[in-house]
């Protein structure tokens, strides 16, 4: 059984994030991507809410806000979260960590507001999330919201710690959540997709469905992204679909771009497209915007354009690109470009060799120097800037955006919503000489109308989108190098009106609401714990304490008795919904309450008069101990947590440890008065140990100084102000999104050949256009009747909304059974790769009765355990649905030898049965290797020995054609049989005979 249920991005106008859930046989469930839209609204995640208990592992694809951008909004929001295994590649981890930090160091609403139903808050029925009409903007300046505190870089750190990386082409069974049902032999293994570097193409091996996930691929070669893996990946020159991906029974597709097609020319035209734009607006003395990612496709444009400054810089001497400065502004960058320095390995071929030739260059010159010489000549490599300046500061920003001269400037994010793109495009908007150049289209929507969501209309990329679609004030056409003309479309003078959100710190009363905010999540997380709902792992403790206990009987009765009523107590509290009191608690005050660090043990005996401790037990399986991911941090991740843990100057609160040296201020001065007691505002953890590229040391301390505006501790609110600014810039766009176009999906998925297809990720007109043409070239039937005689064999096309559930099982029909001992030893195995094929004649019998061991045990033990168990359920209630281990094994009907009296009777002459799928490549190169001359005629025809011809049919049939001569001995080619034998004996053992008997 196979269903797939998308939660985002399924023929959606007006949100790109993704969220699919998968669902196999037996119960597991699969989540892949935890994208979020720009709005952050919470309502896109109440669907996800509810399948989060039932999760059986969650896997990620790329590095992007609408792949990954709701993560730690979940690790912090449902405690369930964290429990549930995550899978994804090192670059969407080490990618991902730094681009949800840019995103909450920036974008103030991804914080979210306080739940409206917490506290009793005048204004939160009648809150503001936008403006789209002129009428509501005096109400949008006087209205706030309270925001969450936003994860810090060190929680975002530790989330994506959790995540296990996993290496492309490397088969992986992983390991459920707590509360999921086994897994059952399902196998991950992950594929490169493109688009991003670490982009993954997931395939799903469970049973009898092979399911291919590939959302957002490309399969075009760029500069630092290689192609997707469909033909084998990087530097492969295969004609058909690699086997792993070959022929699933369900393809999970995007539909992204699949009713347009690219530009003729490939990466080179678009190259120098984007060149000849910025060399256009750069002559004028123009500043060129470009708005990108953190961490995604800004890596292919930052190489694309550094690279172009060096040629420039090495050539013409004439070029208006040697005059003009390079410029990366984000607050993450610097970590981004470190982290691609490190992870080469995962790009292009092409920038490895780039790598090594320029280490070999540093290592030359280095000894004819005698080595003091050797570190001026790096910068060379990939990702060593000479001419790209980054800017991690907005007063750095500012005072470059003030500076008349001509300049480009890559700026996050791409959506204009959040991060120095918006700042950027404020700035340089109203300059007719400057262009903002689009790299990514838009959805097509109604930017104006009013929806149930008001907050899509103050999106500004889709604004802007829509003006440049429109052409309403015309277009400048210039002639590029070479000769084809460059459109730009003229804004002419619109206003451009916005909402921009704003942080700004509590007053009196909100402070209040927060505070009541923040006791009642406290009184609630008390009760919570009273009742039994601790985290599995403690929970899960617990019952291997009570399980590893061996000496129960003689345990003190009066202990007993304690523990009894302790247990009663708990249950009470459960059913009436209270928290245990202080008495009934005892000592364990100090570990179940917050903030209390006092207890008097004064009257107290035996174990009330020490402190509690509770002794983690190390949880594992039959393979041995669960390994701890943080504790194999890489060194990158390890540095930032170590770095932020070392400059982290919070107050110390009552019960807490302080250093000695605690009242010595950053720069070892001593701090006096009320200085020693405030929290000195620092600067990113990644700023003092790392350098910066292209920049210089005055220019990097003084960076290191500034603090924005916004910068500041404690609770905080979100303030909107009305924005309008009047636009003359022109608009450009080049197509640097990296996604396949109409033909590469029309000329890949017939190659796949998948038994079904889903169509998800992209616009409704999208999905429609490729739907139709994919039922030409599949010849599908959609919605095939079952009594069709091709229907095993069609390919069925299904286009679901957001929350449709689909039915995409396999058309067969399996079952689990037990092979007995004795039949199991009279098997004889054949092997096709990973295969084992055998055919058997078997009796099938029911099951075997279950021995129930606990019939030997004594009647008093099985009293006592009758109690025990009663009371860790009064204890523990919140996991009877979870504590699968009580649960009696299942049992599967027995498949055994026949009867002696039966065999003869049911004994069959059945033809032999080949098994297999011989490729007429590998048929060619076997021939070869045996001294045959083989090579390819015509279409799919094999010729060998200029005498036989292999053809293979499309349902997987091979045909033999020879010549009347070939069948015997050929003298002259010094062979004992003849080819057409030679060609039925290299066939024949290619595949696997499998007797009928």
């Amino acid at each position: 059984m196979f269903t797939f249920t998308p939660l985002l991005g399924a023929q959606s106008s007006s949100s790109r994030a993704s969220q699919s859930i998968l669902e196999l046989d037996g119960g597991i469930k699969i989540l892949v991507d935890v994208g979020w839209d720009d709005s952050f609204d919470t309502l896109d995640l109440a669907e996800l809410e509810k399948h989060i208990p039932t999760l059986s592992l969650i896997l990620l694809t790329h590095a992007t806000p609408a792949h990954i951008g709701a993560l730690v909004h979940c690790c912090r929001t449902f405690p369930l979260f964290t429990q549930i295994p995550i899978y994804a590649t090192s670059p969407v981890i080490a990618f991902g960590r730094t681009l949800l930090q840019d995103l909450y160091a920036s974008a103030p609403l991804a914080a979210t507001f306080l739940p409206k139903t917490s506290v009793s808050e005048p204004g939160a029925a009648s809150a503001l999330a936008s403006v789209s009409s002129d009428q509501d903007t005096e109400a949008a300046g006087n209205t706030s919201r309270i925001l969450l505190q936003p994860p810090t870089a060190e929680e975002i750190s530790r989330y994506f710690s959790l995540i296990q990386p996993l290496k492309y082409s490397q088969p992986h069974q992983p390991l459920p959540s707590p509360f999921s049902p086994p897994l059952n032999g399902l196998t991950l293994t992950a594929y490169n997709a493109g688009h991003t570097v670490g982009g993954t193409i997931w395939h799903i091996q469970h049973g009898l469905e092979s399911i291919v996930y590939a959302m957002d691929w490309n399969q075009a070669r760029e500069s630092v992204v290689a192609g997707a893996a469909w033909f084998g990946g990087s530097g492969a020159s295969g004609a058909e679909v690699i086997e792993q991906l070959r022929k699933p029974t369900a393809l999970i597709c995007s539909t992204k771009g699949g009713d347009k097609l690219a530009p003729p020319g490939g990466r080179k035209k678009r190259d120098d497209l984007l060149l000849d734009m910025i060399r256009s607006s750069l002559a004028k003395g123009g500043t060129v915007l470009i708005p990108t990612d953190t961490s995604g496709r800004v890596l292919e444009l930052a190489y694309s354009l550094e690279h172009s400054w060096r040629d420039a810089s090495a050539g013409n001497k004439d070029d208006v690109l040697q005059g003009a400065g390079l410029y990366l502004a984000g607050k993450k960058v610097t970590t981004t470009m470190r982290l691609a320095r490190s992870m080469l390995e995962w790009m292009d071929e092409n920038i490895v060799r780039e790598f090594e030739a320029a280490e070999s260059t540093d290592n030359t010159s280095g000894q004819r120097s005698g080595g003091q010489d050797k570190g001026s000549s790096k910068g060379a490599g990939p990702f060593h800037f000479k001419h790209l300046k980054i800017i991690e500061r907005q007063k750095r920003l500012e005072r470059l955006l003030a500076d008349p001269g001509p300049k480009v400037i890559l700026a996050s994010d791409t959506s204009l919503d959040w991060g120095f793109s918006k700042e950027s495009l404020r700035h340089l908007a109203e300059g007719p000489n400057n262009l903002l150049l689009l790299t990514e289209s838009f959805h097509k929507e109604k930017i104006y109308e009013k929806t149930a969501d008001s907050r899509s209309s103050m999106r500004l990329g889709k604004m802007i989108w829509e003006w440049y679609e429109e052409r309403r004030d015309g277009v400048a056409l210039e002639k590029g190098s070479d000769g084809e003309l460059l459109e730009q479309v003229h804004s002419g003078g619109r206003e451009l009106a916005w909402t921009d959100v704003q942080r700004a710190p509590l007053d009196a009363g909100e402070q209040l609401l927060y505070q009541q905010y923040l006791a009642t999540k406290r009184q609630l997380q008390d009760t919570s714990q009273t009742r039994g709902q601790e985290p599995i792992e403690n929970v899960a403790d617990a019952l291997d304490d009570g399980s590893s206990s061996t000496s129960s009987e003689d345990s003190d009765p009066e202990q007993q008795g304690r523990a009894l009523n302790f247990s009663a107590s708990l249950a009470h509290a459960s059913r009436s919904k209270l928290a245990v009191s202080d008495e009934d608690l005892g000592v364990n005050i100090l570990l179940r309450r917050k903030n209390v660090y006092d207890y008097d043990v004064r009257g107290k005996k035996g174990r009330e008069r020490m402190f509690p401790f509770v002794a983690p037990r190390k949880k594992g399986d039959e393979y041995g101990e669960f390994i701890r991911p943080e504790e194999y941090l890489r060194a990158e991740e390890r540095e930032e947590i170590d770095m932020q843990q070392r400059r982290s100057d919070a107050e110390t609160k009552l019960g807490q440890k302080r250093r000695w040296d605690d009242t010595v201020g950053p720069n070892g001065r001593k701090l006096s008065g009320g200085a020693a007691g405030r929290k000195r505002l620092h600067v990113d953890d990644d700023d003092l140990s790392l350098a910066t590229d292209g920049e210089d040391a005055d220019e990097a301390v003084e960076s290191e100084n500034e603090v924005d505006n916004q910068t500041f501790e404690g609770p905080a609110k979100a303030v909107f102000h009305p924005q309008n600014v009047t636009v003359h810039a022109r608009i450009a766009f080049v197509d640097f999104m990296g996604l396949h176009d109409k033909r590469s999906l029309e000329m890949l998925i017939p190659l796949i050949q998948p038994q079904k297809l889903i169509l998800v990720g992209g616009m409704k007109e999208e999905t429609d256009a490729l739907a139709s043409e994919c039922k030409k070239l599949l010849a599908a039937k959609p919605g095939a009747v079952v009594a069709d005689p091709h229907f095993d064999s069609a390919s069925i096309i299904f286009t679901p909304n957001n929350g449709e559930v689909i039915d995409a099982s396999v058309d067969t029909n399996a079952w689990m059974v037990k092979l007995s001992n004795t039949l199991v030893r009279r098997l004889n195995w054949q092997h096709v790769r990973s295969l084992g094929v055998v055919a058997l004649t078997a009796q099938l019998r029911g099951p075997e009765p279950i021995v129930d061991e606990s019939d030997t045990e004594t009647g008093g033990k099985k009293m006592k355990q009758l109690k025990d168990e009663a009371a860790s359920s009064a204890v523990t209630p919140a996991l009877e649905p979870g504590n699968r281990s009580a649960e009696k094994p299942e049992v599967y009907p027995l498949l055994d030898i026949l009867p002696v009296n039966m065999a003869a009777g049911t004994r069959s002459m059945a033809r032999p049965l080949h098994v297999g799928d011989l490729r007429l490549a590998d048929l060619r190169r076997l021939m070869q290797a045996a001294g045959h001359i083989a090579e390819f005629r015509g279409e799919g025809t094999l010729l060998i020995d200029k005498c036989v011809a292999v053809r293979k049919s499309g349902t997987g049939k091979i045909e033999i054609e020879a010549t009347a001569q070939s069948s015997v001995s050929q003298a002259n080619l010094g062979r004992g049989a003849g080819s057409f034998l030679a060609v039925k004996k290299k066939i024949y053992e290619g595949l696997a005979v499998v007797a009928g008997n």
